[in-house]
């Protein structure tokens, strides 16, 4: 049966990130906030673990979970070829609702689904998922709802969307957007906008002027 941790009081927040710790640990899934809607979250590096959060989600491989980090030093050990401007991109907007897709380190041993050797990556303003990524390293997470409903912005509505089938729901109270983030492809020769979300095209241009947008 899923536990439900209230984080708004300190002896709960401790109890939740120790059950949520060790559940990742364990592969199973555990629910948290972001600064944009709350998300379902998995050891990155456990295969069975990301599959079991896409299955949750009722989502194919053709749809790969993007990953959290708990700072931008993570990235040296998950991408490879990040341009200058990608990290001047993240010094502006990290933490928040600023994913990249860039290419992954061929040398990790991870599946996060049909990638095509790219992983979307975030640092989320959110300080108790970064408290939690500092314990369980990067964490696959997509948002916590089934595909075609609403992502949520509190607790209980991810709880009654994905249920039993999440060990661990970290309750941070009320999400501040339901706007998702944007995301950047970095990949290419210039920085693209595939989904405009928090951020807008005209806020990133000002440290990327030569962002462009996909049509």
């Amino acid at each position: 049966m899923a536990q439900h941790y209230d984080c708004s009081e300190a002896p709960q927040r401790a109890a939740g990130l120790r059950a949520a710790t060790s559940a990742v640990r364990c592969g199973r899934l555990v629910v948290l906030p972001t600064d944009t809607v709350y998300g379902i979250g998995a050891d990155a590096f456990d295969p069975q673990a990301v599959a079991a959060l896409l299955a949750a989600k009722g989502r194919g491989r053709q749809m790969p979970s993007p990953v959290l980090v708990g700072s931008p030093a993570a990235l040296d050990d998950l991408v490879t070829d990040l341009p200058d401007t990608a990290w001047k991109l993240i010094e502006v907007f990290w933490p928040g609702a600023l994913t990249l897709i860039a290419r992954h380190q061929p040398t990790l041993k991870w599946d996060l689904g049909d990638t095509n050797g790219t992983v979307a990556v975030r640092m989320a303003h959110h300080p108790l998922t970064i408290e939690l990524l500092d314990q369980t390293g990067p964490l696959a997470v997509s948002s916590a709802n089934l595909t075609g409903r609403p992502a949520p912005q509190d607790c209980d509505a991810a709880r009654r969307m994905l249920g039993d089938t999440v060990a661990v729901y970290l309750d941070g109270g009320p999400t501040p957007a339901a706007v998702p983030s944007s995301i950047v492809d970095v990949t290419g020769p210039v920085p693209t906008l595939v989904r405009a979300g928090a951020l807008t095209a005209e806020e990133l241009r000002t440290v990327a002027p030569d962002l462009r947008v996909r049509g």
